[in-house]
């Protein structure tokens, strides 16, 4: 009975960390915010929307970069302001970031599961679909409508983010060009996506794409993102651009600061 409580605690853990991930000293960038109402997810969503320094005062197009965990008192400003940064250091060309804030974070960003255990942590889960239903149909179109943007997209996300991150990557791979993900957590589902990986791969389209995961020592998340390095490894797809940060000396609840730059630099530069 203790060995159950102690899984479902860790459940718990990962998939409700990305709150914590962002400090309460993250200065908190110059931003828009507007509210967008989802037929999709039947609810109104709080979006926040950043831009560089000079995107007013210049006509260009810019890439976008999306994230769920997008609120204020979420991850937004840690990686607003990271990307600020990078920009002033000629690390990374300009982007816009768009944050998307949670609601019910445990039901938007998890998929199906047939494990009991699952289907504990909220009241609600498994609806990733509809989630990623309401990003591509009605979020795409509205800040194409508000904002000067190419057609180059970018996702990113830690823990449960990161799972919805590489769901999207395998089951709706022309959504985003460039996927990167922290410690997803791969053990739902009974490691689902790991398990289909290879189905997946067999019938992934012809365009480029990049994909950047990172795992810690987290010993219900480790093994797998290193399985799934090694399956993109032997698979070999040749428009697959993929690159596995192995973290052990990084917990759950580090990691995602500890290589956020590295893994946006590699992601967004293209040179590998």
């Amino acid at each position: 009975m203790k060995h159950i409580y102690y899984n479902l605690l860790f459940l718990l853990v990962t998939l409700t960390s990305c709150s914590n991930a962002s400090k309460p000293n993250d200065p908190i960038p110059k931003h828009e915010t507007f509210k967008i109402q989802s037929k999709q997810v039947g609810e109104e969503r709080v979006i926040n929307v950043w831009t560089p320094e000079n995107y007013k005062a210049s006509k260009d197009s810019l890439p976008v970069m999306y994230m769920a965990d997008g609120g204020i008192k979420e991850d937004f400003p840690h990686i607003a302001n990271t990307l600020a940064k990078l920009i002033k250091e000629n690390k990374i060309k300009p982007l816009i970031l768009v944050g998307i804030e949670n609601t019910q974070r445990r039901r938007d960003l998890t998929g199906f599961t047939e494990v009991a255990k699952d289907k504990e942590i909220a009241t609600v889960v498994g609806g990733s679909e509809k989630f990623r239903a309401f990003i591509k149909d009605e979020l795409f179109p509205e800040i194409s409508k508000r904002y000067r943007t190419t057609t180059e997209k970018s996702i990113i996300g830690e823990s449960a983010s990161g799972l919805f991150v590489m769901e999207t990557f395998f089951l709706t791979p022309e959504m985003f060009d460039n996927y990167i993900a922290f410690d997803p957590s791969l053990w739902w589902n009974n490691h689902y996506l790991v398990r289909t990986a290879k189905e997946h791969l067999a019938n992934f389209p012809s365009t480029e794409k990049r994909i950047w995961f990172a795992g810690s020592n987290a010993e219900d998340v480790s093994p797998y993102t290193k399985e799934l390095a090694e399956i993109l490894k032997a698979e070999n797809l040749t428009n697959i651009k993929w690159k596995f940060s192995d973290e052990p000396k990084e917990k759950h609840t580090t990691i995602f600061r500890a290589t956020k730059e590295k893994a946006i630099i590699w992601t967004l530069n293209k040179t590998e």
